[in-house]
Parts: C-alpha cells; structure tokens; sequence
C-alpha cells in the first residue's frame, strides 16, 4: 500500500505550529523566530516533507485565503494560506507579499475583503476563484452555498411546526452569505403573511465574542418574547441557546430554536440543533478543481456554482419524532415542493 506524501498541516502538527508558519520557512521568507524556524526543518527532515516542483522546475503554489489542502495537494500544489487581518495589514502589503509567489488564488469570504479589495487582487494577474462571496457586476468564477434557500428552509419549517412568533438573530451585514440568509428567512417569512417585529431582530454588537448570546439576552428582556430563533449561524446559535438556558428556560419547549451551517459540534450540543448543512468540504473542491482548470488555461466559463445544502432536523426545533426518524436530513427541494 502506498504511504501517504506528508503535508504542510502534518509538518505543522510534528513541529507544533501553524501551517503559515511552516509556509513562511519552506519559502525563507522572515517573520519566524530562529527556534521555531530550526523546529520546522526538523520535522520536514523527519517526515520527508517535499515541495512541489513543476516540469519546468517552478514551484507551484497557491495562495489560499482558507484551508483547501487536500484537494490542492492532490492536484499538486503547495498550499500557501493566507490569513489577511485588514488591521494590521494592507491591501498593498498583501499584494506585495503574494506578487510572484502564487500561481492562482482562492479569496474566501467576504466582509472584510472587500468587492474593491478582489478587483484590486484581480490585477495580480493570477487566476482568481471566489468562495461564500461574489461582485455585482463582476464575472468572476465563485462557488456559493445555497444561502437563500438555507434561510428559507429554517423559517419555513418553523412555520411547518406551528409557530408564528418568531424571530432572527442576524449577522453582520458585510458577509454576503449572511445576508441571503436573512432574504430567504424574510421571504419565507412574507409567504406565511408574517412580519417579523424590529425588535425580533437585534443587530449583531460589533466585536463582541459571543454576538448570539448578546443578541438572545437582548430578546429575552422583552415583555412577549417569541416562541421560536432563527439563528443566522451556528455559532450565533451557541451564544443564544447558553443564553436561553441561563435563563432557566428550555429548548425547545419554552423556545425551539434552528441555524445554519451544520458545523460537527452541532450534533453535540444539548439539545442537538437543528440545522442546514453548507457542504463547506464539497464547495472547498469545487473551488479548487475550476482554479486548476485556469491555471492550467484550460477553458472555463465564468460561473456562479451553488452547492445544494439540507436541513438536518434534531431535537432543538421540537419537531415531532416521525420527522426525526432516520438521518434526520431533508433535502432543500423537498422542502421547496412541501
């Protein structure tokens, strides 16, 4: 049986630091303490870690704004991740830094990359694929979660279960995905003939750790409060559930409550939350595979790709047995012909 080639992410466990720490020394760039830099060549020399070099014997590498290794190792690239901190660095930084070093990038997410930032790192010149974010007006190649339809889903099988005082704890408004969340709880909303009060919908408090446990607190205080959360995320839902509990009341039978996103941790907590699972890994490979493609300027239409997601029902929304029954997972288009 073939032994697997050891990867960035292994040098960077065996010499227990991050993947961009091990990054920055493989391609002798500064900005690593001499220890740390001589724990590194240890454990590449231990592991056999290799680069990936080419025919023509240049290194291929890609610049990575979230973790894509598996696939991008496959295709036989090294992987630079690149964690951009807009305040303590620069677009002008960023681009210096990354000028002639990458072959392609993936940008993940938006917010704090701004639609100004991507066009800017368009004139790299280097093959750019978008992740959870996309311009206006802009052809650019990107892969989405199917948002909308996700927001949409939650309301509606709140809706499906009875309630009609409901509300939202929304995210902030520079992340794109977030907002198309928001949209499809609005238009799921509109369909049932239901306003959501403003009062429902706390906005996010900038900055803070535990956004969903804030905004809960702040619902909680209300004289009425609603039957049932929908909350933008999974981690949002964390906060609000602790709060709720804090509280001294019950999920769900005092509030029942879903998300977004399906993150493994979901599964786990008590009660286990319901949930639409984004398939983060699948669109991750996607991602990867059509920036490949340019790389290697094979023909590739600039196209907007929306993964499909599903809504995997536990016991936080209160939903009755019968729909909990086998993995717990409906598919979205089921959904949308119910």
């Amino acid at each position: 049986m073939n032994k697997r080639r050891p990867s960035m992410r292994d040098v960077a466990d065996a010499a227990s630091v991050s993947v961009s720490a091990v990054s920055l020394v493989v391609r002798g760039k500064p900005g690593v303490a001499a220890e740390t830099r001589e724990r590194v060549w240890e454990a590449i020399a231990r592991l056999g870690y290799t680069v990936a070099v080419s025919e023509n014997g240049k290194t291929s590498t890609v610049g990575l704004l979230i973790e894509l290794q598996t696939e991008a190792q496959r295709l036989g690239y090294q992987v630079l991740l690149h964690m951009f901190d807009h305040a303590a660095e620069s677009l002008e930084s960023l681009r210096t830094s990354l000028a002639g070093e990458v072959d392609g990038l993936v940008v993940a997410n938006d917010g704090d990359i701004t639609p100004a930032m991507v066009i800017q790192l368009e004139a790299l010149q280097a093959p750019l694929v978008l992740i959870e974010s996309y311009l206006p007006g802009q052809q650019l190649p990107c892969v989405l979660g199917d948002n909308f339809t996700a927001g949409h889903a939650v309301m509606q099988h709140l809706l499906n279960l009875g309630h009609r005082s409901i509300a939202i704890l929304r995210g902030p408004r520079k992340y794109s995905s977030l907002n198309d969340r928001l949209k499809g709880c609005f238009a799921a909303a509109a369909e049932a003939g239901i306003l959501i009060p403003a009062e429902y919908m706390p906005h996010t408090v900038s900055g803070h750790p535990k956004k969903g446990y804030v905004q809960m607190q702040e619902i909680l205080r209300l004289p009425q409060r609603p039957t049932a959360i929908v909350a933008i995320s999974d981690k949002t839902a964390f906060g609000a559930m602790e709060a709720i509990k804090e509280a001294g009341l019950r999920i769900p039978e005092d509030i029942a409550i879903v998300s977004i996103d399906d993150v493994s941790e979901s599964a786990y907590t008590r009660p286990p939350l319901t949930s639409v699972h984004i398939p983060r890994l699948e669109m991750g490979i996607l991602a990867m595979q059509k920036l490949h493609r340019l790389i290697n300027g094979e023909p590739e239409v600039a196209v907007k790709s929306v993964v499909y997601g599903e809504l995997v029902v536990r016991e936080s929304c209160g939903a009755l047995p019968e729909m909990r029954s086998g993995r717990g997972a409906t598919s979205l288009a089921g959904l949308a012909r119910a």
